[in-house]
């Protein structure tokens, strides 16, 4: 039975891994931390964690979660990570960081998060995307992608490794929980219902992701909508050829690169949020405009699942050589 400890467990992937963690036939939950409610019940907090969970909230020092944890997940702020995850590795534990302190370069990210990344340690973690990295199996810290990047990177990854792509221009759509726990103007809901609201419109951070993934030209603009869960993104892919390809061609291209990937879903029609929420699936669809050398790629996740803690769990599953679906292989909340 893997030991799994998680580091801010009173935000929204924190909630996520303990529901999903609590139903996974190969994993106890050792430890659960939160500052704000140390000595509470974790189920009197949320009860609709009961009676499944009978830990307390705990806040104890980064050694002794180490000792009694086998996989640690950082469910941490931007930011926080880095001041855990050192010791955490030098105490032998595996570590899934779910914040973007380990996605990018030292020098990347302290251009783009305006921070100075703490870690002296030149780290090399992971990106914990297991259809584009098998490599994860053999990692002891994994990076667990950004919830916009994996959507995004799902959705083009077999055209851009055929050489297909010139330039992706990303336009995704997301439910307000991407923006966590705590409110804000763009989550408060006057200003959010019955509208969709662009942010960060051609700055945002999460594009430096894509671009390190996809090694093309990428453009990206984010929108908030009123659905608590999912992400759909539309991807405008500009061919490099404007050779003519048909439908099956473009379907052949998906179909080979995602042979054996559990997780991803190809759709005839135009995928839904819907046919996502609470799974950790990634539905693409796909159509073609042949009169501007276009592919209009779409995909739906849930954010919260897939693109954030369930992928987070299904890196621990191929960390530790369990079946990658592992406590994942559910069907969707409909309606």
């Amino acid at each position: 039975m893997i030991e799994a400890g998680i580091i801010g467990g009173a935000g929204y992937t924190g909630l996520e891994l303990l529901r999903l963690l609590l139903m996974h036939p190969g994993v106890e939950i050792s430890v659960v931390t939160s500052r704000r409610y140390k000595g509470k019940k974790v189920s009197s907090v949320n009860p609709h964690l009961a009676p499944f969970i009978e830990l307390e909230y705990e806040d104890v020092d980064t050694e002794e979660i180490a000792n009694r944890s086998d996989i640690v997940f950082a469910a941490v702020p931007h930011g926080s990570a880095m001041d855990y995850v050192p010791e955490l590795i030098a105490s032998g534990a595996k570590v899934i960081d779910l914040s973007a302190d380990y996605r990018l370069k030292k020098e990347e990210y302290e251009r783009i998060y305006k921070r100075e990344h703490r870690d002296k340690e030149e780290r090399e973690a992971v990106y914990g995307l297991t259809e584009l990295h098998p490599e994860v199996k053999d990692a002891d810290l994994v990076a667990n992608p950004g919830c916009y990047p994996t959507g995004a990177i799902l959705a083009v990854a077999p055209l851009v490794k055929e050489g297909l792509v010139s330039h992706v221009v990303f336009d995704a759509k997301s439910g307000v929980s991407g923006a966590g726990a705590e409110p804000s103007e763009t989550s408060h809901y006057p200003n959010l219902a019955e509208n969709i609201i662009p942010y960060q419109i051609t700055e945002h951070r999460h594009v430096a992701e894509m671009r390190m993934e996809l090694n093309v030209k990428v453009s990206f603009t984010p929108h908030v909508i009123p659905s608590i869960r999912g992400i759909l993104t539309t991807a405008h892919v500009f061919l490099s050829t404007e050779e003519t390809m048909t439908h099956d061609e473009i379907e052949e291209i998906y179909k080979r690169f995602y042979t054996s990937k559990r997780f991803i879903r190809l759709r005839e029609g135009i995928p839904s949020l819907s046919a996502v929420r609470g799974t950790n699936f990634c539905d693409i669809g796909f159509g073609i405009d042949t009169v501007n050398a276009r592919i209009v790629a779409i995909s739906a996740i849930d954010n919260l699942v897939k693109g954030g803690s369930g992928q987070a769990i299904q890196n621990m599953n191929v960390m530790f050589g369990l079946e990658e679906e592992a406590g994942l292989w559910f069907p969707g909340l409909v309606p």
